[in-house]
């Protein structure tokens, strides 16, 4: 599964983004394991429970993270880094974008479609 991981280079860039782990308590969980978790996550579109725990550990453990660190903008931090990386390595071309339209999920009523709604019988008034 290294496609769903960081390169070491990659893990170069951002590795000091990351707060040092406090001297007391637990052992903190390793930072590039949880965040190559949280890409398997992102680029498979499954669910958190089915994050492979004898791969990345326990799901709770990676998304408690997860929800950490966007809550306090590490991920923007680490992704704004990376994005500037391969804008510099040439790897993105910043004029054009794109976002594939078969796995954006659109409900009904996007389309026009409406509410569906029950008629309800009408009134004869002689």
């Amino acid at each position: 599964m290294t496609r769903h991981r960081l390169s070491d280079e990659q893990w170069e860039l951002i590795a000091d983004l990351f707060p040092l782990p406090a001297k007391t308590g637990r052992r903190p969980t390793d930072r590039r394991l949880v965040l190559d978790g949280i890409l398997w996550i992102l680029r498979s579109g499954a669910p958190w429970r089915d994050l492979p725990e004898e791969e990345f550990g326990p799901w709770e453990t990676i998304y408690g993270l997860f929800d950490a660190w966007n809550r306090h903008g590490l991920l923007n931090k680490i992704l704004h880094r990376l994005q500037s990386a391969a804008i510099d390595a040439g790897a993105i071309d910043q004029q054009l974008w794109c976002v594939d339209g078969t796995i954006v999920r659109a409900h009904r009523c996007a389309a026009g479609g409406g509410k569906k709604t029950i008629q309800r019988s009408r009134r004869i008034t002689h």
